[in-house]
C-alpha cells in the first residue's frame, strides 16, 4: 500500500504541479457581497451562530428553540429544530408581498425557440393553483408525489406546490427510462404523478407520457396523474386516473394557505444514479437545506437581485437544479434563465445566443460542456455579445486546468472570476468554492471549504494528510443542507457514508483529494475510478488532464481493460479539436506526453479516437458504458444519455480502429 501511495503521490505531483494564480479584480472587489477574509475565521470560531445567521435571512412562522442537535451514534443532525418554516412561502410569497411582485424569477426559452416569461407574482399564482389541484386530487402532507418532467416552467411551480402543501417531491429525471421511473415510484410509495404528453429534445419529440405509462403498469401507489400538455400530440389515457394539467390547475383559485413545516420535515427525495441495482433515495430536509443554498447561491455567485440574471444551465432533475435553479436562486429573489434544449441545436451557438439575448451576468455549467465547447471552437461564442456576463461558475465533476483557463479567457473575456465548485446530491448544498470577492484562485482547484463547512484530506485510516499531500476529503463538521437519511434505510445510509470513517464522526463522499502547500484542496473524482497498472494507482482524472493539456485534444475518457500481464491496463477515448480520426502517429505521440506529464508507469495502453463521448444530459461522461466497451460486455442502460448512438459508434470505432500498443 505504501508503494501504491508513493505511486499516486507522484502522479497527483506532476498533474498538479499548476502555478497560475488569479486575484479577486479591484473593481469586482469593491462591490462583492463578500470581501473580507475574516468571515471565514468567524465562521470556524462558532459555526452554530454563523449558520443561525444565515437561517435568519430567510422568514420563519416560528424561532428554532436549537441551531443543531447531532446524534452521533446514527449520524442524524437536526438543525434548526422547533422552527417552522416553508420553502415555498420563502421562495415567493415574501418577494411578492415586499413588492417584488413584477420582478421576472424565470425567463424561459423553449428549444424551438418558444419564450415564456414568469414574474413572482405570477409564479406565485401557478403554483397555488397546482397546490390547490393536488390537493383536490386527494394529496396530502407527507404524500410522495412523483415529477416526470422536461425543462419547462411548471417543473419549477411542481416543486413549489409540493413543498407549499408538505407533499415530498421526487423529481426523475426527463430522460431516465420507465424502469427507473418505476424503481423510483415504487422505492417512494408515490401517491401521484405530474408529467408532460412530451417534450423536445435535439428537434425531436420524447414520449415522456408514454414512457410514464410503461412505468405505473408496475406502480399500483399512484392513483392520480396531471399530464401537461408541452407538444400536442395525441397520448393514451386512463379515465380517472390521468387529469390534464390546463383542466384541472387552472379551475383552481391562485389562493393556497402554506403549510407551517417543522425544519426536519422532509423537503425532498432525490434518487443518485449510480450503477447499483437499487437506487439510492436521498432525503432533505426544508429548514437547513433551504439555509445552505440560499447562502452559499447568494455569496459564492455574488448575487445582487436588482441587477444579476441567472444561468444554471443543469436540469432540475438532479440536485444542481433544485438547488442552484430552484430553491436557492428563488430565495434570493434572482431572475434566472431557464432552458429546454441542449447547447448544439440548432446550432453549437444556442448557449451564446441566450446568454446574450437575455443579458445573462452569472452563467454555471459543467466541465465536460466546456470542454465540449473547445472541441467545437472559439469561432461559435465569438458570434455573439457575451460582454454582460460578471461571474463563471463550474460544477458536477472536477475541471482540468486547461478547460478553466479557455472558460476564462473565451467566454468569460478574461474579466470574470471563475468559481469552482465541489459538491454532492447528498451535501444538497456547496461545499467548496472560491468566494469572488475573497479568494485568489488556481485553474483547477475547488480552493477552500465554504465558511461554517469543515473538510479534511485524510489516510486510509482517517489521520489528517500534511499538506502537499493527498488523500480521501472527508467532512468533519455537520452542515445545514447535509442529507438526512437515505429513504426507508437508514442502515443504508450509514453504511454508504459513515462506515469508512464513521468512528471518528466524518462523513465519506468517496472523492480523492490533494491539499496543496497553500491549503488548496483539488479534487481528484471518485476513489473507484482509481486504476490499478502493474501496482501503481492512478486516478482516470488524472490521466485524462493530462491527455487534455495536449493542444490537439478538446476532450477525453479513461476507463481500465483487464489485462493478464498488469492487471488493469489504461484505454482512453479522445476527441481531437475540430473532429476527425487521429492516427497510430498521434496516438503514440498522445501515449509520450501523458507519460511525460505523469510517468511511464501511465502510458495508456489503448487510445480509442472518437468525435464525441457517451454524456448524460447534464453533461457527465458515462465512463460506466466505455468500460463495457473495453470489456465487450453488452451495454447497460443508455436511457440517461444526450444521444445514445454515440456510445454504439465508440464501440464500433474499438473495434474497427484500435490504437493498441
Amino acid at each position: 500500500m505504501a508503494d501504491q501511495t508513493s505511486d499516486q503521490g507522484q502522479a497527483i505531483e506532476a498533474l498538479f504541479a499548476e502555478k497560475r494564480t488569479f486575484a479577486p479584480a479591484p473593481e469586482f472587489q469593491k462591490t462583492a457581497q463578500w470581501k473580507d477574509p475574516a468571515v471565514y475565521e468567524r465562521a470556524a470560531k462558532d459555526f452554530e451562530s454563523f449558520w443561525a445567521e444565515q437561517a435568519h435571512r430567510l422568514d420563519w412562522f416560528e424561532q428554532w428553540k436549537t441551531v443543531l442537535q447531532w446524534d452521533d451514534a446514527r449520524k442524524a443532525a437536526r438543525w434548526f429544530d422547533g422552527g417552522l418554516i416553508n420553502a415555498s412561502y420563502n421562495c415567493l410569497d415574501r418577494h411578492v408581498d415586499a413588492g417584488h411582485g413584477s420582478q421576472v424569477a424565470f425567463a424561459w426559452e423553449g428549444e424551438p425557440g418558444d419564450t415564456r416569461t414568469f414574474t413572482y407574482a405570477e409564479l406565485l399564482a401557478e403554483t397555488c393553483r397546482l397546490a390547490n389541484a393536488l390537493k383536490e386530487l386527494g394529496v396530502k402532507r407527507g404524500d410522495r408525489v412523483a415529477i416526470y418532467m422536461g425543462m419547462v416552467p411548471e417543473l419549477p411551480a411542481a416543486l413549489l406546490a409540493c413543498s407549499r402543501i408538505g407533499a415530498i417531491h421526487s423529481v426523475v429525471f426527463g430522460g431516465f427510462s420507465a424502469d427507473s421511473l418505476r424503481d423510483r415510484i415504487q422505492d417512494g410509495s408515490c401517491k401521484a404523478l405530474i408529467t408532460q404528453d412530451q417534450g423536445w429534445r435535439r428537434g425531436n419529440k420524447i414520449l415522456l407520457k408514454n414512457i410514464a405509462d410503461d412505468a405505473l403498469k408496475a406502480s399500483p401507489s399512484i392513483e392520480k396523474v396531471i399530464v401537461l400538455k408541452r407538444v400536442g400530440d395525441a397520448v393514451d389515457w386512463t379515465p380517472g386516473r390521468d387529469h390534464w394539467y390546463h383542466d384541472v390547475v387552472a379551475r383552481q383559485s391562485d389562493k393556497c394557505e402554506p403549510e407551517k413545516m417543522a425544519a426536519e420535515d422532509p423537503l425532498y427525495i432525490l434518487y443518485s444514479s449510480g450503477t447499483t441495482a437499487r437506487p439510492k433515495g436521498i432525503m432533505h430536509t426544508t429548514g437547513g437545506y433551504l439555509t445552505g443554498v440560499s447562502s452559499t447561491h447568494q455569496y459564492i455567485f455574488d448575487i445582487d437581485p436588482s441587477r444579476d440574471v441567472f444561468w444554471c444551465t443543469a436540469d432540475i432533475g438532479w440536485v444542481t437544479g433544485h438547488s442552484y435553479i430552484v430553491y436557492g436562486p428563488l430565495a434570493n429573489r434572482t431572475t434566472s434563465v431557464l432552458y429546454e434544449g441542449t447547447p448544439d441545436f440548432p446550432d453549437k451557438d444556442r448557449f451564446w445566443a441566450i446568454v446574450e439575448k437575455y443579458n445573462v451576468t452569472v452563467l454555471y455549467t459543467a466541465p465536460t460542456a466546456i470542454r465540449t465547447f473547445m472541441k467545437w471552437g472559439p469561432e461559435y461564442p465569438k458570434r455573439h455579445d457575451m460582454s454582460s456576463l460578471r461571474l463563471l461558475g463550474s460544477v458536477g465533476e472536477p475541471i482540468n486546468p486547461e478547460a478553466w483557463i479557455w472558460y476564462s479567457e473565451q467566454i468569460g473575456g478574461g474579466r470574470c472570476p471563475v468559481v469552482d465548485t465541489w459538491w454532492q446530491t447528498e451535501t444538497g448544498m456547496i461545499m467548496l468554492s472560491p468566494l469572488p470577492g475573497i479568494t485568489k484562485t488556481k485553474p483547477g482547484s475547488a480552493t477552500f471549504p465554504y465558511p461554517g463547512v469543515f473538510a479534511d484530506v485524510v489516510d486510509q485510516s482517517g489521520k489528517s494528510v500534511p499538506l502537499g499531500g493527498g488523500g480521501y476529503i472527508v467532512i468533519t463538521k455537520p452542515w445545514p443542507a447535509m442529507l438526512r437519511t437515505l429513504w426507508g434505510d437508514h442502515e443504508r445510509y450509514l453504511a454508504t457514508y459513515w462506515s469508512k470513517f464513521g468512528h471518528l464522526g466524518y462523513y465519506f463522499p468517496a472523492d480523492g483529494c490533494k491539499r496543496d502547500e497553500e491549503g488548496y484542496y483539488w479534487l481528484l473524482g471518485r476513489v473507484d475510478d482509481v486504476m490499478n497498472v502493474s501496482g501503481h494507482r492512478i486516478s482516470t482524472m488524472e490521466v485524462e488532464s493530462a491527455f487534455v493539456d495536449h493542444p490537439m485534444v478538446a476532450e477525453s475518457a479513461v476507463v481500465s481493460k483487464k489485462d493478464d500481464i498488469t492487471g488493469e491496463a489504461i484505454a482512453a477515448f479522445v476527441t481531437l479539436k475540430g473532429g476527425g480520426i487521429g492516427s497510430k502517429e498521434d496516438a503514440d505521440n498522445l501515449r509520450k506526453h501523458v507519460a511525460s506529464k505523469i510517468g511511464a508507469f501511465a502510458r495508456p495502453k489503448y487510445i480509442t479516437f472518437t468525435p464525441d463521448l457517451p454524456k448524460t444530459r447534464s453533461g457527465k461522461i458515462m465512463r460506466r458504458l466505455l468500460r463495457d466497451v473495453m470489456e465487450n460486455r453488452p451495454l447497460g442502460d443508455t436511457t440517461t444519455l444526450a444521444d445514445a448512438t454515440v456510445v454504439k459508434n465508440i464501440a464500433d470505432l474499438a473495434q474497427s480502429s484500435p490504437t493498441e500498443e
